[in-house]
This record gives C-alpha cells, sequence and structure tokens, in this order.
C-alpha cells in the first residue's frame, strides 16, 4: 500500500491537480464553514476570490486541486488517511468510469448504446459497463484498452474499471453519466469523467477496497480517433472558447523586475522575487496550470511581510503582485485583483519571518 501523499505527489509528477478526499471514502474534503454551501456560515465566492489556499487549507473540492508539492506536504503530511481525488479537467485526462452495477440491462437492448447501430447478437451477453465498452469498441473498430496494456487502467473495489485518456489541449470534453443525465450520455453503466469532475486516484483505499492499476501500463494514452469520435457524437464535445487576447501593454521579465516592493533584508528580497516568480512563471504554462493558486500563496506570502515589517507598504506588494500576475495572464484582471485583496488580507494576520520559512 502506498502512503496517500505518496499518490498525492506522485499524480502532480504527472501535472495532475489533486485534491483530498475523505478518509476511506469517495467524497471531498469539506472546507471550512465559509466555503461550503450547505453551511449556514456560507458567504458565496469563487475559488479565486478565496483565501484557504493562501492558508495552506484546503476548499472547494476539485475546483481548487493543486499541483504544488508544498501544499501536498501540508495537506496530507498532516492528514495521511485523507483519500486523493484528481482534478480531470484541468489535469487534461479524460477518464472512462465503466461501472459494475448489479443492475439488469435495459429491456430495450437498443438502449444500451443508443447513439450507436449495434446488432443486438452483440448486446445479448452484455452484463455491466465493462462489457458495453468492449462492444463499442468491436463496434467502431477500436482497441479494447481493459486489459490495461495500452493505456492507464484501474480496477474499482466493486468490480469497475477507470480507463485513463489524454485529451488535445485545444478540446475540451463534458462528463456524463450512463443514466443518460442531461441528454449526454456514451451508453449504459458507462460514465465520463472530464471537466468539471474529478476521479479517485489510482492506489487509493476506500472502506470498499482499493483502486488497483491493472496491466503492465502507468501512462494515459491519447484519446484515440475512434473513441473521440464517439464522444462528439453523444454530445461530450464542448465548444472551443475564442483564445484570449493579450494587451500590448504587458511588461516583460526586466520590466516586471523594476516594479517589486522593496524589502528590508535580503532573506525577504529572496522570498518576494520567489514568490513572484512562481506567478510570471505561468506565462509560459497552460491555463489550469494554477495561476489563481499561485497568485493566492505570492499575495499571502507579501501580506505576511508586510505585517512583519519587511515590505514597507501594502500598496507596495498589490502593485508588484499586480503586475506579476498580468504578466502571465493579462485576460485576468478582473480576477487578479479579487485574489490580490484576499491574499494580502490573508497574509497580514500572519507576519512572515525568517524562523517561519
Amino acid at each position: 500500500m502506498r502512503a496517500s501523499i505518496d499518490i498525492a505527489l506522485w499524480c502532480a509528477r504527472q501535472s495532475w491537480p489533486v485534491h483530498p478526499l475523505q478518509p476511506m471514502g469517495k467524497i471531498p474534503m469539506p472546507g471550512c464553514s465559509r466555503c461550503r454551501t450547505s453551511h449556514p456560515d456560507h458567504v458565496p465566492h469563487s475559488v479565486e476570490e478565496c483565501g484557504c489556499l493562501g492558508r495552506g487549507l484546503w476548499c472547494h473540492s476539485f475546483h481548487a486541486a493543486t499541483r504544488e508539492p508544498s501544499l501536498i506536504d501540508r495537506w496530507w503530511g498532516g492528514n495521511p488517511q485523507m483519500g486523493v481525488g484528481i482534478s480531470t479537467g484541468p489535469a487534461g485526462l479524460l477518464v472512462v468510469d465503466l461501472d459494475c452495477h448489479a443492475d439488469a440491462p435495459p429491456s430495450e437492448l437498443s438502449d444500451v448504446l443508443p447513439a450507436f447501430s449495434v446488432p443486438e447478437e452483440m448486446l445479448k451477453a452484455v452484463r455491466n459497463g465493462l462489457d458495453v465498452f468492449r462492444v463499442l469498441s468491436q463496434a467502431l473498430d477500436g482497441e479494447d484498452f481493459t486489459d490495461g496494456e495500452r493505456t492507464l487502467a484501474v480496477r474499482t473495489p466493486s468490480g469497475g474499471m477507470h480507463l485513463y485518456f489524454r485529451t488535445p489541449r485545444q478540446t475540451t470534453w463534458r462528463c456524463s453519466t450512463g443514466g443518460n443525465s442531461n441528454g449526454v450520455a456514451l451508453g449504459w453503466q458507462m460514465d465520463v469523467r472530464a471537466q468539471g469532475g474529478y476521479i479517485i486516484a489510482p492506489g487509493t483505499q476506500v472502506a470498499a477496497g482499493t483502486y488497483e492499476p491493472v496491466g503492465s501500463c502507468r501512462r494515459p494514452a491519447r484519446l484515440p480517433g475512434w473513441l473521440a469520435g464517439a464522444l462528439e457524437r453523444t454530445g461530450h464535445l464542448l465548444p472551443a472558447r475564442p483564445p484570449a487576447q493579450r494587451r500590448a501593454q504587458v511588461p516583460n521579465r526586466a520590466q516586471m523586475a523594476t516594479t517589486s516592493p522593496a524589502t528590508t533584508s535580503a532573506w525577504a528580497a529572496k522570498v518576494t522575487a520567489t514568490a513572484l516568480g512562481y506567478v510570471a512563471d505561468c506565462a509560459s504554462l497552460s491555463e489550469g496550470s494554477g495561476w489563481n493558486t499561485k497568485v493566492n500563496r505570492a499575495a499571502y506570502t507579501l501580506g505576511g511581510l508586510v505585517a512583519a515589517g519587511f515590505i514597507a507598504s501594502r500598496a507596495e506588494a498589490e502593485i508588484a503582485l499586480l503586475k506579476a500576475a498580468l504578466y502571465a495572464r493579462p485576460e485576468r484582471e478582473r480576477q487578479a485583483r479579487s485574489i490580490i485583496q484576499s491574499g494580502l488580507v490573508a497574509g497580514q494576520r500572519q507576519p512572515l519571518t525568517p524562523k517561519d520559512r
């Protein structure tokens, strides 16, 4: 058995954002009372406006998943009993979740794969989602994948299977369930986990057992054309969003460096430069690379330096943070300002000194 923190760090090395699950369960850990929609103290706010991540806390379930080793260490290092979830959309993953429930197939065999023309002879032996996937692959002349030799395949405690696939950056896929939710379904007992969803990480233990990889492959295959076509046919492909336009006045790194706030010690200068650098480096990374989390953590750090007197004023810290944030994502100024304000306020409650690092 691998420890949850090892599983989370392995996922992060694959560039998959992770979030904590309740111990021995499948449900995300609840955040603070302010973040939980079901709590009387809930205050409506977005992940970008939340100060929890800047304080090293989890919140907003898979919407606030992270790839940062320091945050993973903080979450699971002190709570090793928690499980690990993967936010599939930002991870660039599409996972086909094949169920193995005891329910009988639909009385009308054509309802097993309603979007496809499949001979009834092929459907008569269907008992669960694994069978349905195999029938679909045969009908479309595609690979089986359930043997775990060509893509990461994970056996679930109930006897089902998760099939992992990498998706092209230019496409975004929606989640669905085999129950034909919102008119979108790949087939009976076949769920899809993609944008707006999460999957339980390989190796995670729940009350019913462990999510065990099968076969020899430990990396997701690229989403094959036959399966992509089937998903598009069943309504899983989301419309492409137009690319964001970068503004002409985006500062370069040299210009950004000249606006870093003055600090009163070499230690504080190094901490400041490191925090701002993590944010600016998002310019070379794709969307979903943790920009909002890094802005939040940088704002929290600089807020702590302001509170301890290492940075002269909050205004100076705010200017530097905004420059770094817009260097990486110039189209997200409103979000950046909101995240920075929240992070600075939270950080100023906790003065940062060398002994805290």
